[in-house]
């Protein structure tokens, strides 16, 4: 608790205590600035460096502020330099009004020295109001102004932009329709943005200089004379000034070259809490530090780019608090309904019993359908976050593993007389095998699965090919690879929800639902609505937020079923646990006869049990 007071809410005399014991005099009292000594009456060392510095300045004063703009960082007389140089001025600021607020709105033209990668400098020239401001006149007083620089631009790693063409035609397009960075070569470029804040810091009270955090000690400026306190450990500093530039997003910054010749700048100048203040500036210092790690070609802890902190600035920048609250709020039960629905569907797999209801099929689909998603996802990287990755990914292991539930994979020699392509070409050939013998209901399974499949051949082919000649006319594209993945995450965006209308078929033939993970299910379907919300919120390309409302439809339809052919609960549920299963006795009686443990084949238990087998499989409950 001392900690985060000490480091976030700053300000009294206590912040100086037990930091600099082991030096001599620094927890010396520090008197009024118009009451320090001269060097020669000083008591103890001069130390060039103070150890701890008192406000010079009351919290009551009202101060005058100007902003000049210049490519060098030395400034001559202000009665000398061009008049459009002066960007802001502004007189008559209360420290101690807390609601103090301005806004300045202007523009300026870029010197030739900045176009040409020099350094944008922002002069501040800051005084007790009717002070002289500028350091030449003969009644400039250092006690009652100060004068300090920052830059306004920015050197980050370039942008490449991923030219699109017509493949076709080979026409490309200017617009940057898609840039990522390329640290490839490390290449360097001068970077504007017209928008920032500055904020005075009031109460801060006295503070220990060496013990600060870096990023609050850059923006203390000191007492330019170098006047100390009688023990001459200690001394004074200025009102501190912030040049915030926190909610600054890389997307939004122009780059800075010979066609850049005017520029908008748009300011607010404001009070700051000195907690605010802390944060702010420690965020604000690392995401600058892991900037320049990035264009010195360092790798970034973690293996991040940097860019998910930019997310969630672009994320509270963009939304709307109310939508972005309920974001927060829903996004804690997503995470919960995504556990729940990735534990009931793998115990539901695990224990299940048949293949009823199964489509096969589909679930192969949804393997290619899926691996086609995160290829272009992955093909999208700078448009698409890593929780969208991870979910994406997730979903392919999970329905590979159904696969392994359903059927047995196996890699055999190619029949000589293979008609498959590509199979009939290669020596060996992925084949999918059942793992029993199927009942009858399986059996009727398979045949509901292929004629659903075959109607959806009849529909999807003939789309999927209009969809990709449209695309390759008329579209763009960065290569061929991309064209047939942007294509094909297409189809499966505009027409992926048919992937389960086999399944609903099945449902509707059979007239049941019961072999459906009806738990799993449900947590899906309460986070596809979920999926709704973020498609507004969390940043991704624009097919796949379009895919979030799609499975909707699926849901109703789902429901529909589920009231219209009631569960019998003398069957197998969702688990493949309890009722009682058709077609078990059948696969026993399938199966080869097995001699004893002992060795010696008992003739009569044989029998018995051939006809308890019969008896049993007569009287099996008869599924819907």
């Amino acid at each position: 608790m001392q900690f985060v007071l000490k480091t976030f809410m700053g300000g009294g005399s206590t912040q100086s205590q037990g930091n600099n014991t082991s030096t001599p005099g620094a927890n010396a009292p520090i008197p009024a600035f118009s009451a320090r000594p001269s060097l020669a009456e000083l008591e103890g060392q001069y130390n060039p460096i103070p150890q701890t510095l008192a406000p010079i300045w009351s919290t009551d004063s009202v101060v005058d502020i100007s902003m000049y703009l210049s490519p060098s960082l030395i400034m001559p007389s202000l009665k000398t330099i061009p008049s459009q140089t002066l960007v802001l001025q502004e007189t008559g600021l209360h420290l101690n009004n807390s609601h103090e607020n301005r806004v300045i709105r202007t523009s300026f033209d870029v010197p030739k020295e900045v176009q040409h990668n020099a350094t944008l400098w922002a002069h501040f020239y800051v005084s007790q109001t009717g002070a002289a401001q500028d350091p030449t006149d003969g009644h400039y007083d250092p006690a009652t102004a100060y004068h300090f620089v920052r830059p306004l631009n920015q050197f980050l790693l370039k942008k490449k932009e991923a030219k699109k063409r017509n493949l076709l035609s080979g026409s490309g397009e200017d617009d940057d329709v898609d840039a990522q960075f390329e640290d490839t070569g490390r290449t360097i470029g001068s970077y504007f943005h017209p928008n920032f804040t500055i904020s005075f810091v009031p109460n801060t009270g006295v503070v220990s200089y060496t013990s600060m955090h870096p990023a609050a000690r850059e923006w203390i400026q000191l007492e330019s004379t170098g006047a100390r306190e009688v023990s001459g450990q200690n001394g004074w500093y200025y009102p501190l000034l912030y040049i915030n530039t926190f909610w600054q997003l890389q997307q939004h910054m122009t780059e800075l070259n010979e066609t850049v010749t005017h520029l908008p700048l748009n300011i607010d100048l404001n009070m700051m809490a000195y907690w605010k203040f802390n944060i702010m500036s420690s965020m604000d210092f690392g995401m600058k530090q892991n900037k320049a790690k990035m264009a010195a070609g360092e790798k970034l802890p973690g293996g991040g780019d940097g860019s998910e902190l930019e997310e969630i600035k672009r994320i509270l920048i963009d939304s709307n608090i109310y939508l972005l609250s309920t974001t927060v709020i829903v996004g804690f039960f997503h995470m919960i309904f995504e556990m729940l629905a990735f534990k009931s569907d793998v115990s539901h797999w695990r224990n299940k019993k048949d293949n009823v209801g199964v489509s096969v099929r589909t679930i192969l689909a949804n393997v290619f359908m899926q691996t086609i998603i995160l290829l272009y996802l992955i093909d999208n990287t700078q448009t698409t976050s890593w929780v969208i990755f991870f979910s994406q990914a997730m979903g392919i292991v999970l329905e590979a593993w159904k696969i392994t539930k359903t059927v047995d994979v196996r890699i055999r020699e190619t029949p000589a007389d293979s008609t498959s392509f590509p199979w009939r070409y290669l020596p060996y050939t992925i084949v999918f095998e059942d793992k029993h013998k199927l009942s009858e209901t399986e059996q009727k399974t398979q045949e509901y699965d292929e004629i659903a499949f075959q109607y959806l051949y009849w529909v999807a082919i003939p789309l999927l090919g209009a969809y990709a000649v449209y695309s390759l006319m008329y579209e763009s594209h960065k290569s061929w690879y991309s064209f047939i993945i942007t294509t094909l995450v297409g189809s499966v965006y505009a027409y992926g929800f048919l992937m389960m209308v086999p399944s609903l078929y099945i449902n509707y033939r059979l007239q049941s639902v019961a072999h459906m993970p009806a738990k799993a299910m449900t947590y899906k379907f309460l986070n596809t609505f979920i999926d709704d919300l973020f498609a507004f919120t969390v940043k991704m390309p624009a097919l796949h937020r379009l895919a979030t409302l799609r499975d909707d439809v699926i849901f109703f339809v789902y429901l529909y079923q589920s009231y219209k052919y009631k569960v019998d609960y003398t069957r197998v549920n969702e688990f493949g646990q309890g009722g009682d299963d058709e077609g078990v006795p059948e696969k026993e009686a399938a199966q080869p006869l097995k001699a004893p443990a002992s060795g010696k084949a008992d003739d009569g238990n044989v029998v018995a049990e051939a006809t308890a087998s019969g008896r049993d499989a007569g009287g099996a409950t008869k599924r819907k």
